[in-house]
């Protein structure tokens, strides 16, 4: 879960800070300016104000001042409830997306039988999110969530290839892989020993022409399979099998270095 940090009290007096690092002071007015500066909505704020200026100086020419302002307050309206309506602040990588909810209902069923579940963990270093970082007696795993339009057919090559209707998804497939490598890398070495993390994709919308295929080096299965697919890897782990102290230790060393994607 996200961690919020609250007001903290401002010693320093009202006009000034402490700037980072050897305790400078720093104006105050700077650090607004630099709060400014990261907010997302910036850019959607210069556009609105360049189109109400726009609206209100042409205006201006045409019927004057007072109806310049006026077309110019109208504008930023009807940009504010347009953006509102069609736009987030939020990052895409960090939106949950249906597909996530789904699956994180599915794993939330897992938990009796020792599943538990990490959800939209962010690699450290990089933009990459793992949308669900499972860990239950079958081993550990890196799950993607995808929905995809369901008029496009799913469907392999003898090369263990996966097609979305005509589009290969040779890339994504390599992007699991990689997320699944950064995990086991940052587990092995918070734990002193090698945890393999295995990359798997949960498809959602179109029909998945098979129960579970290894495409890539990657699980590949419908979304509505999750459930069975974790039975499955419990039944076939065997010697490899994770006990719950395993499961615990895994678990605590993943949410520390993993943290929840912002």
């Amino acid at each position: 879960m996200d961690r919020e940090t609250g007001p903290q009290a401002n010693t320093t007096g009202p006009a000034e800070s402490r700037g980072p690092g050897d305790g400078q002071l720093v104006p105050a007015s700077r650090n607004v300016l630099g709060g400014l500066a990261g907010d997302p909505r910036l850019p959607i704020w210069i556009v609105r104000a360049v189109l109400a200026l726009a609206a209100g100086i042409g205006v201006t020419f045409w019927l004057g001042w007072r109806f310049g302002l006026t077309a110019a307050a109208l504008v930023a309206i009807v940009d504010t409830i347009y953006r509102s309506r069609t736009t987030s602040v939020i990052p895409a990588s960090v939106r949950v997306t249906s597909a996530q909810r789904r699956t994180d209902r599915r794993l939330l069923l897992m938990r009796p039988t020792g599943y538990v579940a990490l959800n939209r963990r962010a690699i450290p270093g990089s933009d990459s999110v793992i949308d669900h970082l499972v860990i239950g007696p079958g081993g550990v795993f890196a799950v993607d969530s995808e929905r995809w339009d369901r008029r496009l057919p799913v469907r392999s090559t003898s090369g263990e290839l996966l097609y979305h209707g005509p589009y290969s998804q040779k890339e994504r497939l390599k992007h699991a892989r990689w997320e699944a490598a950064q995990a086991s890398d940052l587990l092995s070495e918070a734990l002193g020993e090698t945890v393999s993390v295995q990359p798997a994709m949960a498809i959602y919308g179109p029909t998945v022409p098979w129960i579970v295929a290894n495409l890539d080096g990657v699980d590949v299965f419908g979304g509505r399979r999750v459930r069975k697919y974790f039975r499955r890897q419990t039944r076939t782990s065997r010697g490899a099998r994770l006990d719950s102290g395993q499961i615990e230790d895994i678990h605590v060393a993943a949410a520390l270095a993993l943290p929840p994607a912002r």
